[in-house]
């Protein structure tokens, strides 16, 4: 099975050792992206870019994704994001799941990883 490794240059991804995606078996998996701002909403607006970036250097895009998974501090967060997460999977809604958990820093108030078809 041929693997193709997709690096972001993110901080984190030298520092830890993993990479924004891997494409393997028909799929992108995305790894865990938080994004920038001061706020949830903004966080989520800047880590679905890194995404829809990295899926579109694997070949793919929001589009095709079939499984997102969303991480958050506090679950009341959430709520705000369902407008952009509403329009960045627009007719193309995937399965998803949001868990209430620690992230790697308390500045980062929502985290996103995807699995999309290659």
């Amino acid at each position: 099975m041929d693997i193709k490794r997709i690096h972001s240059g993110g901080e984190f991804e030298g520092k830890i050792g993993y990479c924004r995606a891997v494409v393997a078996g028909g799929f992108v998996h995305v790894a865990g992206t938080v994004g920038q701002g001061d706020d949830v909403v903004s966080q989520c607006r800047s880590a679905l870019e890194v995404i829809g970036a990295a899926l579109d250097k694997a070949g793919s895009s929001m589009a095709k994704v079939v499984r997102v998974n969303y991480y958050l501090p506090d679950r009341a967060e959430f709520e705000p994001c369902w407008p952009v997460l509403a329009e960045a999977f627009g007719d193309n809604p995937p399965a998803a799941t949001m868990v209430e958990c620690g992230l790697i820093d308390d500045k980062y108030r929502i985290e996103i990883e995807v699995t999309a078809l290659a």
